[in-house]
């Protein structure tokens, strides 16, 4: 297994609320990912064409969920309030945010643990239309 990433956007009009998971194009490694450069670049395209913006970067990590140096150095964006939300054991297993951990870019522009609920919810009208879409 791999560590693996994904991110969350919505649109300007409701930042609250998000509206698509995308899955980048990347290449992993033993020590991590790396996204395509080209796959980026035409990301960043369409996100301003539809009217949206990454809300919070998730990746995987292969045992303990942390934010390590290199999440640090590298995050997609490095905006004051981005989050970053870490999913332990390459997110095989139960479902849920138990031992996730949440870090979030402060106005230092320093990376800081923060509570997940006190950052993220998520509602059953958003879950049931999750689940709809698999």
């Amino acid at each position: 297994m791999r560590e693996c990433q994904v991110v969350w956007t919505s649109s300007w009009a409701t930042p609250d609320d998000i509206c698509e998971v995308v899955h980048p194009r990347h290449r992993s490694h033993g020590g991590g990912f790396e996204l395509d450069s080209t796959w980026i670049n035409e990301f960043w395209l369409e996100l301003a064409r539809t009217g949206r913006g990454i809300r919070v970067q998730v990746h995987t990590h292969p045992r303990e969920a942390f934010h390590s140096a290199i999440d640090d150095a590298y995050p997609i964006i490095h905006s004051v309030g981005f989050l970053s939300l870490v999913i332990p054991d390459y997110g095989v297993g139960s479902a849920g945010f138990e031992r996730a951990y949440l870090a979030e870019i402060d106005p230092q522009g320093d990376w800081r643990s923060v509570q997940i609920d006190s950052r993220l919810e998520i509602t059953m009208e958003h879950a049931v239309e999750q689940a709809d879409i698999a």
